[in-house]
């Protein structure tokens, strides 16, 4: 309910910039200037196009500015992602080739439409079993999933036969996904883990055999500094 209500006062605010030519100052201003690119990102809290248009991932900037290099380091690159969304069509930009996961079926439409234009990009709905008994790093505890298993969830990327440059874990079981996806990392590969501030997302991190850059401060779309942990094979 609060995450609706800021989100529609951020709309309702973003009406207001874009008619007195607010948001266009920013957007021109962002193109030198992280601050007025995040305070533009504000304003497109919850919307895909928004972000789309912004070129923006829903992570710290730091992060973003690392994974766009090391992308730009590989124009090859494969990736894989649990979470869909404007993400999902900022890494199409920059990598040969993309798989996400989403779990959401109403989201799934969503973001498949706005994939039409990267054929690149392949996006799969893979819904929660509602099975109770499984392994509890799979089961979800957040509202209208709790006790429903992500199990099939995780081990989609087993679907695919080849490893992967760069994991992205923005998904749901993220903790199982990061001790799943491992093994399909390639060498050189990173994995980048988002919303890393979390006490179960810190202790899986730190069981992992990976050496872990945290990133923190200015996130797309948060009036807050987040989290993004970017992981490579220690």
């Amino acid at each position: 309910m609060i995450r609706r209500t800021y989100a529609s006062v951020l709309h309702g605010m973003g009406n207001v910039a874009e008619m007195c030519g607010v948001s266009q100052a920013l957007e021109r201003a962002g193109e030198r200037s992280r601050l007025a690119r995040w305070a533009r990102s504000l304003f497109a809290i919850y919307r895909i196009d928004d972000l789309v248009r912004l070129d923006l991932p829903w992570w710290t900037f730091d992060a973003v500015d690392r994974t766009d290099a090391f992308l730009r380091s590989r124009p090859q690159a494969r990736v894989f992602e649990y979470g869909s969304g404007a993400s999902t069509i900022w890494l199409a930009r920059r990598a040969a080739s993309v798989v996400s996961i989403e779990h959401d079926p109403d989201w799934y439409p969503v973001v498949q439409a706005k994939l039409a234009a990267w054929p690149n990009a392949r996006l799969l709905h893979v819904p929660a079993d509602p099975v109770a008994q499984t392994h509890h790093s799979y089961l979800s505890e957040k509202k209208g999933w709790k006790g429903r298993s992500f199990r099939k969830y995780v081990h989609a990327i087993d679907d695919v036969p080849w490893s992967f440059d760069l994991i992205v874990i923005d998904g749901r079981a993220r903790a199982a996904c990061l001790e799943h996806v491992l093994s399909r990392l390639a060498p050189d590969g990173m994995i980048l883990f988002d919303n890393s501030h979390r006490r179960s997302y810190r202790e899986a991190i730190a069981k992992a055999p990976v050496h872990a850059t945290v990133t923190t401060g200015l996130t797309a779309c948060l009036p807050y500094p987040d989290e993004t942990t970017l992981l490579q094979p220690a």
